[in-house]
C-alpha cells in the first residue's frame, strides 16, 4: 500500500451512526453493525433458522418477536426485535428506545417498562440491550406498519464482582 491510499483511508469521512448499511437485502444502521462486532456475533446460518434460541450455540444474532421461542435468520418485517446470544450465554432483547427509558434501565430503577423499537426513531432514538433475564414481561404492540415492544422491569438483579 503506497502513501495515497494510506492517507485516503486515513482521511475518509466518517460513517453516521444512523447511516444504514447493507445486510442480506436489509439496511442495518451502522451502530447495530458494532454493536454484533463488540460481542463478536454471528449471523444465524440457513440449517440454524427457526431454532429455539437454548439449542443454539452462544455468539449468535437472530430476530424475533417477544417470545423468541426460535429465532429467524432474517429481519424480513419491521415487525422482529433483535436478539443476541453473547458468547457467556446471556440472551439481550436489542432496540431503540428513549432517552428517558434507557435512563430508568441505566439508573437500575425497579417496577418500570421500556418501549423499544426495532428501528429508530422520534421517540426511541437511542440503541440498547438489555438481557432477557431482567424482562418480567414483554408485550408486543401494533404500531405504524410494524410492532413497538413494551419490556416491563420489575427488578433488576444486583451485580457481584
Amino acid at each position: 500500500m503506497n502513501v495515497a491510499e494510506v492517507w485516503n483511508l486515513v482521511h475518509q469521512p466518517k460513517k453516521n451512526q444512523s447511516e444504514p448499511a447493507k445486510e442480506e437485502g436489509n439496511a442495518v444502521l451502522l451502530e447495530v453493525l458494532e454493536l454484533r462486532q463488540r460481542h463478536h456475533l454471528r449471523p444465524l446460518t440457513e440449517v440454524e433458522h427457526g431454532t429455539k434460541i437454548q439449542n443454539l450455540p452462544r455468539g449468535i444474532y437472530g430476530f424475533s418477536m417477544c417470545d423468541f421461542a426460535s429465532l429467524s435468520k432474517r429481519r424480513d418485517k419491521a415487525s422482529l426485535l433483535e436478539i443476541h446470544k453473547h458468547l457467556d450465554g446471556i440472551v439481550y432483547y436489542v432496540g431503540y428506545a428513549s432517552k428517558d427509558d434507557v435512563e430508568k434501565y441505566l439508573a437500575r430503577k425497579n417496577n418500570f417498562h421500556i418501549l423499544t423499537s426495532p428501528d429508530p426513531g422520534d421517540r426511541t432514538s437511542l440503541l440498547f440491550e438489555i438481557p432477557v433475564d431482567f424482562v418480567s414481561k414483554c408485550e408486543t404492540r401494533p404500531f405504524k406498519e410494524g410492532y413497538i415492544f413494551d419490556l416491563f422491569v420489575t427488578a433488576i438483579p444486583e451485580l457481584y464482582s
